[in-house]
């Protein structure tokens, strides 16, 4: 079986080469690139089977990239964000886009690799999935958003998803405590509690 190719794009050269070192002893061959445009032109030539993208880099980054790579019908393979200064509004952006998954710098080597074969074994898919809401009702999932979190600890996804379900409800509501308290079922004391737990802050209106 033809070894699983790798392509690792960071302006960090010692970043660069651990994850050479790292993704060779698993057995994988590893292509390197220490920008954008190295990428983009690697990109043009070979179709690798996943791609792990730095985000900070100089000239052009790697959420751009990723944008290009999706707009040119480029993407189809994993890619894998990283970023030592990750937010959750960036991950999510880079996983809306395409990502498959978002991985914060330093990153855990057991985590790097159960990733990164998570997302190998995963189908890419350009289109969206239909799925079914409680309420019957169609709602457009996007498959490397669902595909990064199934390769989270189950924790660590339900924390997540937590965040990301009440900034939208805090969003929705223009920050009425009432209401989202209200639309989660959670007491308005219990809310504030359960967002303080997540990092999240929202100033109190009525």
């Amino acid at each position: 079986m033809a070894l699983k190719e790798i392509l690792v794009v960071d302006d960090e050269m010692g970043i660069r080469e651990l994850l050479s070192e790292i993704l060779f002893d698993e057995g994988y061959r590893v292509h390197l690139a220490e920008s954008a445009a190295q990428a983009r032109a690697f990109r043009q030539e070979h179709k690798p089977d996943l791609v792990l993208l730095d985000i900070w880099m100089p000239e052009m980054d790697g959420l751009a990239l990723l944008k290009e790579w999706s707009a040119d019908k480029k993407l189809t393979m994993p890619v894998i964000m990283m970023s030592g200064h990750g937010t959750i509004e960036t991950a999510m952006e880079a996983v809306k886009v395409g990502a498959t998954a978002f991985l914060e710098k330093p990153i855990a080597l057991q985590k790097l690799l159960l990733t990164i074969s998570q997302a190998i074994q995963a189908p890419v898919m350009v289109e969206p999935l239909m799925v079914e809401t409680m309420e019957n009702e169609p709602a457009e999932v996007e498959y490397a958003e669902l595909n990064s979190f199934l390769s989270l600890p189950l924790r660590e996804a339900h924390e997540r998803f937590d965040r990301i379900y009440f900034k939208h409800q805090i969003q929705k509501e223009n920050g009425n405590v009432a209401r989202v308290a209200e639309i989660s079922g959670i007491e308005r004391t219990h809310l504030y509690r359960k967002l303080k737990q997540l990092g999240m802050k929202l100033e109190k209106k009525v």
